[in-house]
């Protein structure tokens, strides 16, 4: 009934002549889909909800699809593409492969868009209105998401190869990382905060759990009964998809839960790890710390990175176009 509201006044809008285009002045703004598509933001949300209370997982793997889609060549949607002629999809990279979902979720919201807005709202805009709805739902910060993205009409599959940083990265290989595409170390604690919530496959935990170089540096034996959980979970072979929860105390809930977890040396990934245990400088450390001891400036950090995240690279004005199908271009 709720979908069928929001297409009826939809459909009242654009027959009563409201439905005119932004003006389009090359830049982002939250109001941009005011007048051209003004229920928006109500679609995106109702979907992420339906998709999230369908699977909780499912609100990290939307978050996830926006920090993807950010890493390469900005945040343009470019990772929503299908391989189609000489296009290559970044689904098929190794970072994506048999990794990245909500692909449907996305689909079924961009449907609801064209009947409500027809080749108005970019699927780069309801990839960074849903990742934020993902989190809100799941009881993380809510945050203003600026608008007037287009899509890109190309993808990167070695750029996805490239710039996804992997899950045994080192701290000097995610910082550097960061700042290629503008964010600073700040920015990469405040985002690592993302993994609070959402699981991670046996492939990319595997190396965490029997490289035996990282099992003497915690004197007080901290993790041993972490380490022998992930182990019954993920052999030292096979199972290579079986998944484990990236926070084990509240898996589907966004917290600060995750910065006391690695504090403990029980981060799921080696990349999350090492903001504590390869901070040589403590540059990192007390930012973890502060998190840790406060869930609200911890939102309130994520939020602003977040932002700065969602501005990396993005398409306006001429450029690029607005997919009528997220996985296809228009011609």
């Amino acid at each position: 009934m709720e979908v069928v509201r929001i297409l009826t006044v939809a459909l009242f809008l654009a027959l009563h002549g409201t439905q005119t285009l932004s003006v389009d002045d090359g830049s982002l703004a939250v109001d941009y889909y005011k007048e051209s598509c003004p229920l928006v933001e109500d679609i995106v949300r109702r979907g992420v909800e339906t998709a999230v209370f369908k699977d909780p997982r499912m609100a990290a793997s939307l978050l996830r699809l926006h920090f993807h889609d950010c890493f390469v060549m900005g945040c343009d949607a470019s990772v929503l593409l299908d391989s189609e002629g000489s296009l290559v999809s970044e689904k098929q990279a190794g970072p994506n492969l048999n990794s990245l979902r909500g692909f449907e979720v996305i689909d079924e919201i961009k449907y609801l868009l064209e009947e409500a807005c027809p080749s108005t709202v970019s699927c780069a805009d309801i990839l960074a209105i849903a990742a934020r709805d993902a989190v809100v739902h799941q009881g993380g910060p809510g945050w203003d998401v600026s608008k007037g993205r287009r899509d890109s009409v190309k993808a990167s599959f070695n750029g996805a190869n490239e710039f996804i940083p992997a899950p045994n990265s080192s701290l000097e290989s995610l910082i550097a990382n960061f700042q290629q595409h503008g964010l600073d170390v700040g920015d990469l604690v405040a985002l690592s905060g993302s993994h609070t919530m959402g699981k991670a496959r046996c492939f990319s935990f595997r190396q965490r759990v029997y490289d035996v170089s990282t099992q003497h540096h915690d004197p007080y034996k901290r993790y041993t009964t972490f380490r022998r959980i992930l182990r019954s979970i993920c052999p030292e072979s096979g199972k290579d998809n079986e998944i484990a929860p990236l926070d084990f105390t509240t898996p589907a809930r966004f917290d600060n839960h995750y910065y006391l977890n690695i504090l403990q040396g029980e981060g799921l990934l080696g990349s999350d790890n090492v903001l504590v245990t390869q901070d040589h400088e403590g540059e990192l450390i007390g930012q973890v710390w502060a998190y840790a001891s406060n869930q609200k400036l911890f939102f309130d950090a994520f939020a602003k990175s977040i932002v700065k995240m969602g501005n990396i690279n993005v398409l306006t004005g001429n450029e690029g176009e607005i997919r009528k199908n997220c996985r296809f271009l228009n011609s």
